[in-house]
């Protein structure tokens, strides 16, 4: 047998071994491209699994409210094809497509269905008309108002609605009705009367030429009964009536006029009142200052006679409790308390009549035999001084340190004892009073001035203080009516004019006018 050459051999080993490492090249290259495609997937899926956390809610809603809202519109639409456009147990069109709105707010199906619903509520309010259904036309044009169907489409039926009401028996009754109450002189004041039936007639007609003028007529009237009550001086009837026909009519030609009668009226009862107070009149001003602040409740002027009214039946009260004519004293008190006269001040003026009531006591006593007075007038002091040391300068009264001393002047007034007593009380009230002004204790504050007024009368120094504890009422009212105490505000500025402030004071006026804002004072 022959041999191949051995160059032959070795060029086939030669290719056996370009073809094992081609071979092997590319079973890497397949294998690096195997990496590449596994790290691409796993990319991928960690891609869709951070969008399924991210967007799982939305995806669950849309899978969940889906089949809802279309069930939702299904039934809208077969409530609408019934004509059932809205229902108080919510199986009306209306409802069934504002139900799908509320799960899918961009749903234009659920807009659309609305939108036909307005127009089946105008068709039907037309329908109505024809009729004669009226109740039921307005119901439907009010639902197609609602669904915001197009201004001109509304009003053109409204006006059909208003044509047929005003061809209707109704209507005619209801003019008849309004113009009768007229020519009886029935004006205003029940829904029977002139001025609210022309009003109803005027709702359905607008431009009903004998409703205006019945309306008219009936306003000129008022407002001439208002004048003449104005003349009159009967400001508390002439202004509600002025009132009423501005309700009606705030343009009408006669009010002018009748605004500028009222105003007169109130001036001259204004100075009326005053005339009165200073002539000592006092129950005459106070009807005076009661008839305006009936017409005006916010009239200052009127507020401030009516508190010198009060402050000037104090004062006579306590004057004729010093003469021991107790009840006249009651009356003056009994008309201030009517008026509106403070707690505190009513409680200084009882005081008072107490005090005399003991003077007079003590009086009857004075003939006594001497062993007798000298043993009371003992009593007296002793009670007296305890009184004092406890702080007890004028309440409780008849157990007061004024009332032992009172009882005692009047037993022996020129006993030293007596009047050494009485000059060590007052500079003890003028002392509690700076104590309890400091400690803004402004009620005890105001005893312990009670007593120093009754002590030393004419003390120069009481005008200022009795200033500084209205001033300190007016803070105290104005802090308090910060946290809502509108009631203890109102009592504040009541005392404050009681001590002698003036109106005009601007911490005055700054509580007032927070009060009248609040709505307190009207």
């Amino acid at each position: 047998m022959s041999r191949p050459p051995s160059g032959s051999h070795e060029d086939a080993a030669q290719a056996a071994l370009r073809r094992v490492r081609r071979e092997g090249r590319w079973w890497w290259v397949q294998a690096w491209h195997a990496r590449r495609i596994w790290r691409w997937a796993l990319l991928a899926a960690a891609t869709v699994f951070l969008l399924l956390v991210v967007l799982r809610a939305p995806l669950a809603n849309w899978f969940w409210n889906e089949p809802q809202v279309e069930q939702l519109l299904d039934r809208g639409d077969r409530a609408l094809a019934a004509g059932r456009l809205s229902a108080a147990d919510g199986t009306g069109a209306r409802e069934w497509y504002q139900a799908a709105l509320a799960l899918d707010n961009d749903r234009p199906q659920a807009r659309s269905g609305l939108a036909r619903t307005g127009q089946a509520a105008l068709q039907q309010a037309r329908i109505a008309v024809q009729a004669d259904d009226l109740d039921a036309a307005q119901r439907a044009l009010d639902l197609a108002r609602e669904l915001q169907v197009p201004q001109r489409d509304a009003d053109a039926v409204a006006q059909l609605l208003r044509a047929r009401q005003h061809t209707g028996a109704g209507f005619g009754v209801l003019l008849g009705r309004a113009e009768a109450a007229l020519q009886a002189g029935r004006l205003d004041g029940s829904a029977d009367t002139a001025l609210p039936l022309f009003q109803q007639v005027l709702a359905l007609a607008p431009t009903h030429l004998r409703a205006l003028e019945g309306r008219e007529d009936a306003l000129s009237e008022l407002l001439l009964q208002a004048r003449t009550a104005a003349d009159a001086g009967d400001v508390a009837r002439a202004a509600p009536l002025l009132q009423r026909a501005r309700l009606f009519d705030a343009g009408h030609v006669d009010l002018p006029a009748s605004e500028a009668a009222l105003n007169g009226a109130l001036e001259r009862r204004l100075l009326l009142g005053r005339q009165a107070l200073r002539a000592g009149r006092l129950e005459s001003a106070a009807g005076h200052y009661q008839a305006v602040l009936a017409a005006r409740p916010d009239e200052a002027s009127a507020q401030q006679g009516m508190q010198q009214v009060r402050d000037a039946l104090l004062a006579e009260a306590t004057r004729l409790a010093g003469d021991f004519r107790f009840g006249p004293a009651e009356q003056a008190l009994a008309q201030a308390r009517e008026l509106g006269t403070a707690e505190s001040s009513l409680k200084t003026a009882q005081q008072a009549l107490q005090q005399a009531r003991l003077a007079q006591r003590a009086l009857t006593t004075r003939n006594a035999p001497r062993a007798g007075r000298e043993q009371t007038l003992q009593l007296l002091l002793e009670r007296f001084n305890d009184a004092q040391a406890q702080g007890r300068f004028l309440t409780p009264p008849g157990d007061s340190a004024y009332d032992a001393l009172r009882e005692a002047q009047a037993l022996a007034p020129q006993d030293p004892r007596v009047r050494a007593a009485a000059s060590r009380l007052l500079p003890a009230t003028r002392e509690c009073f700076e104590d309890r002004l400091r400690e803004n204790r402004v009620q005890a504050a105001g005893e312990c001035l009670a007593a120093w007024r009754a002590l030393g009368r004419d003390d120069a120094a009481l005008a200022t203080a009795r200033l500084r504890l209205g001033q300190r009422w007016l803070a105290l009212g104005s802090e308090r009516l910060g946290r809502g105490e509108v009631s203890f505000a109102q009592g504040a500025l009541q005392q404050a004019a009681a001590l002698g402030v003036p109106p005009t004071a601007p911490e005055y006026q700054t509580l007032q006018q927070r009060l009248h804002d609040v709505g307190a004072l009207r």
